[in-house]
Parts: structure tokens; sequence; C-alpha cells
């Protein structure tokens, strides 16, 4: 007999000092085993880290998780302005913010949709959604070549049971046989099955749920697609147009040119159009809130394809012009005044029709900047201030203001600086800016000389005996925008796919049903009817008890139909 110090082993298993069982050979530490080390964890080599890293990028929570960071990182543009849409808002940013604007441009919020933190969640995003989708395409297709499972053994245990006894004399086939063909009717795909006292068919349907979620996935990926290629074979242009004037869609001819990756800017289409009339008419009423708001845009062109036919039109408030593949929007519009200098003899030297782009108030109070750069002992640059509707009168120590966007009684005050303008260093310029440093104040509120204001036709002398200036009149510009986007059409197409696709995700019913025949000894009939939903399904009891009821209508005469027993098992 063995010692009590050395328990026998009466089992495969040994008891713990806790009472539970543990295999005879189990090992709690490796010194145990004969080994030296500590258990730690596996270490995955470089394979089994990619394999993580590939496992966590192509999950659907992460693809929603990009997708979700890619909205936020378009905000910043639309909270400033962008090198590619609004150039000239760029130029006006860096002057209203010298301190923050370096540090913004750094960042590329200026070039939000092009940026490289942009287009690394918009590739990582696109990488996720093919790992997220093919797996299911294939998990999808097999799903649909597979037949429904077999009826569950107790049908008790499933949604919506309800039990019924065929009318006498029925027979089970023939019931799960006019159950399948009921099914079928619905959109059910079934398959009997059959047993030595039961007979069953198992009925499925609403895989377009699921094809419906892989259509939104997949579309989402195609506007990806489309968008990417577009912004390489696509462009887009700005061109300010006075009355009577006339652009020609070439590089150079434009404003701004932001051709794609792909384009040559040098094979534009060289169609020309020019504004004959730019009408615009504003809320009058004088008590109301709405005074002085636009209520209509209409630009009247004379448009002239590359091929030489012409044609007129209107250009309105998203109703582009078409042409030569292109699309032509008036993005908005303003005045520029006319001005005409003369020096001392009388003789012309300039004569002026520039556009004010800055408005500082709603009642298009406009700032522009005039350069005259010849004629005169020295060179002009003037910062003006147009009032299309000036007050009678301006209280002192308040800037002058428009009291109605319209040209009820234009005026205009110049404040003039002389001096280089440093046109002649090469460096290029815009149009819309003055720098004023390195230049004398002559008229305007640094100088011994107020700023200079004229009315329509007036005429005032330069300080200084340099000559005069005259407020000839103000006409109207238009600000176009022109897009060339070769996959636009797609991009509708994909989000009319990208919305069915989801209406259909979320509103069709994936759903199982199963119906029963039981033979008891004396040859009776029991019919079991239930059901099953794979996710949210409000209405399957519902749907259970119409296909009981629909069942038992086709067994027997309507007058006779039974009352189902629709107690619960």
């Amino acid at each position: 007999m063995e010692s009590e110090s050395q328990p026998t082993r009466t089992s495969q298993f040994d008891r713990t000092a806790e009472g539970d069982l543990l295999p005879s050979d189990h090992i709690d530490t490796l010194e145990e085993g004969g080994g030296g080390a500590s258990v730690g964890s596996v270490k995955l080599g470089p394979i089994g880290w990619a394999r993580w890293f590939w496992r966590q990028l192509t999950s659907m929570r992460t693809a929603l998780f990009l997708l979700l960071l890619l909205a936020l990182a378009a905000v910043p543009g639309s909270l400033v302005p962008q090198h590619l849409s609004d150039p000239n808002g760029v130029t006006q940013y860096k002057l209203d913010h010298p301190t923050l604007y370096p540090i913004l441009d750094k960042l590329q919020v200026f070039d939000t949709y092009s940026s490289v933190w942009f287009s690394a969640i918009y590739l990582l995003l696109f990488v996720s959604l093919v790992g997220c989708i093919i797996p299911r395409v294939k998990h999808h297709a097999e799903a649909m070549m597979s037949k429904p499972p077999k009826t569950p053994f107790r049908l008790t245990r499933m949604a919506g049971f309800r039990s019924a006894a065929a009318p006498e004399g029925t027979d089970a086939g023939a019931a799960i046989a006019s159950a399948q063909k009921l099914l079928k009717s619905q959109g059910y795909r079934t398959v009997v099955f059959d047993g030595p006292r039961e007979t069953s068919v198992s009925a499925e349907r609403g895989y377009l749920r699921e094809t419906g979620n892989l259509v939104f996935h997949i579309a989402l990926l195609g506007v990806l697609v489309v968008v990417g290629i577009g912004g390489g074979f696509g462009w887009t242009a700005q061109r300010v147009v006075t009355v009577g004037q006339t652009f020609v869609d070439t590089s150079v001819n434009l404003d701004s040119f932001n051709p794609g990756r792909f384009v040559d800017g040098d094979k534009l289409p060289p169609y020309s159009v020019q504004l004959n009339k730019l009408e615009v008419k504003y809320d009058e009423a004088e008590s109301a809130d709405s005074r002085g708001l636009p209520l209509d845009y209409d630009a009247s062109v004379t448009a002239t394809r590359k091929d030489g036919s012409t044609f007129k039109t209107h250009i309105k408030v998203n109703h582009p012009l078409r042409i030569d593949g292109t699309s032509v929007y008036l993005l908005g519009n303003g005045y520029a005044p006319t001005l005409t200098f003369r020096d001392p003899s009388g003789k012309v030297v300039s004569t002026q029709t520039v556009p004010f782009p800055t408005f500082t108030d709603s009642n298009m109070t406009s700032q522009g900047v005039i350069k005259v750069t010849d004629g005169l002992s020295d060179q002009l640059g003037i910062m003006a201030l147009l009032l299309p509707t000036a007050p009678a009168s301006t209280p002192k120590g308040q800037m002058p203001a428009s009291t109605f966007p319209d040209l009820d009684n234009p005026r205009i005050s110049l404040t003039i600086y002389k001096g280089n303008l440093g046109l002649d260093k090469g460096v290029p310029q815009s149009v819309y800016a003055l720098d004023p440093k390195g230049l004398t104040q002559i008229a305007g509120p640094a100088s011994k000389t107020a700023a200079l204001d004229l009315g329509v036709g007036q005429t005032v002398k330069l300080p200084g005996g340099m000559g005069s200036v005259t407020f000839d009149g103000v006409q109207r510009f238009a600000s176009l925008d022109i897009h060339h986007d070769p996959t636009q059409g797609w991009v509708l197409v994909f989000a009319i796919l990208i919305l069915g696709g989801l209406l259909t995700s979320l509103f069709v019913p994936r759903r199982r049903m199963w119906v029963k025949a039981k033979t008891d000894a004396s040859g009776a009939v029991t019919l079991e009817y239930a059901g099953l939903a794979r996710g949210e399904d409000p209405r399957l009891d519902e749907a259970v008890a119409a296909l009981a009821s629909a069942h038992s209508a086709v067994l027997v005469p309507a007058e006779s139909v039974g009352e189902l027993n629709n107690s619960k098992a």
C-alpha cells in the first residue's frame, strides 16, 4: 500500500487545491516541465504583423471610421478659400491674416483636396473598401447559390410559431406542396425535406438586402475612383468679365487656371463668350427686412463654339452654359467703375474699367485698386471705394457706405498714392491688391488733401498739379467659373446607385420561413408555421400569421376555414 503522502491517481485528472480537475499531465510552469523561462505571449513576425494590419484595415469598422475621417478632413475646404476654386479669395485671406496665412499654407489648408493628409485618408479608404467588398461579394454569391437551411427540429422556439390541425383527409405531401407554391409566389427560394413521420418546406428570401448593401459600398468605391480620375483629367478656371467684354477659353486669357495632372493647358477648346448684359433684381420693399436681397441674376451672353457656330443664351444661378465639354457657371457679380486720367495738358493717358471684387457690406459697398503706370509724372496707386447708392450725407467719423445694392446714386472715393509700384521688377502682382509700403499718400486721411470724391460725370484735379481724373460711369461685371469634368456623368450614376443600394439595404427584410406537416399514428396531419429574421424585422410575426391564414384558405374552401390555434407552444 502506498503512503498517504503520495496520493494515488484514480483517473486521468488531478484535483487542484481549489477542487478543480486538471489533466494529469498538466504543467503549471515551464520549470515543472523542465524549462527555465516563464510563459509569455506569442510573438508575431513581419508576416504576422502584416496580416494583422491588413485585417484591421479591411474591417468594416475601419472603413466607416475612415469615411467619417474623410468628411472631417474636408471641413477646412469649406472654411477657407481654395487655390483651385477661389484664388482671389486666397490672396485676400493672405492680406487679411498675414500671421495665420503662412501657417495654414504650410499645412496645405488652401489646397485641402490635394493635400498629403487628405490624399492619405482617401487612399486608405479606397484600399479598405476594396478589402471589405471582395470577400463579401464572394460570400454573398456562395450564399445565393446555396439551398435554404434544413427545417429546425423544434419550430416552437422560432418567432411567430403557430400550429393548426389540417382538415380531415389532408395529405401531408400535398399540404407541403401547396405551402411551397404559396411561398414561391411571395418571392421565397424553397426546398422540401421529407421524413418518415413529417414533411417540411424551408424557404428564404431577402438576399436583395445584402445585394443593396454591396451595391452601396461598390458605388461608394466607384465615386472614389471617378473623382480621382476626374481630378487628373479635369480642370477649373475663373474669369471676371465686364459687360461688353469677350473672353476666349485659352489658359493665357483666364484669370486663374487650375489643370489636372494629365491636362495640357495648350489644348483647351478655344470657344469664346461675350457678356452682352447682366441683370440683377433686388427686393425693393421699403419696410421689409429683406430689402436689398437679390431676387434673380441673369447674364445674357453670345457664345461661339470652337467650330465657329454662334448662339445666344442666358446664364443663371444653377443654370450654366454648356459648351464644348465645359460648364460655365455664374458665380458672382459686382461693379466695375470707369475712370479716365488726363495729364496737365488735358491729354488722356489712361481710361480703365476696373472690377471691384471686394464688398464690405450686403449693399455692395465695393473696394478696388486702380493703377496708373504711364503718362503722368509719377506712377499712381489708388485704393477706391464705390458706393452704388450713396447717402445724402455720412456722419462724421463713420466710413461711407451704400444704402442699397443697386445703382441709384453711384459715387466713388479715391485714396491716392504715388511712387514706384514695382511693376518693372518682374515680380508678378495681383491687379486687385496694392501694397502701400514705399509709396507716398497724396490724397486721403494720411495726407493734407482729402480723398477725392466723385459722382458720375464729375472731374476733379489730381493733387500736385499732376492732371485730372473723371468718373465716367459704372458697368456690371460677372464672375464666371469654368469647369471641365469628364467623369461628371459617372458620378451621378454612382450617386444614384448609392441611394438605391442604401434604401434597399434599409427596407428589404431578410427572412426564413418554415412550414412543417406532422402525421400521427391515426393519420391526422398537424401543420406548424414559424419564421426567423436576419436582423430587425418587427413584422415577422404578422408575416407568419398571414402565411398560415393563406395556406389554410388554400387547403379548404374559405367558408369552412377553421380558426387557427394561435397559442404558442
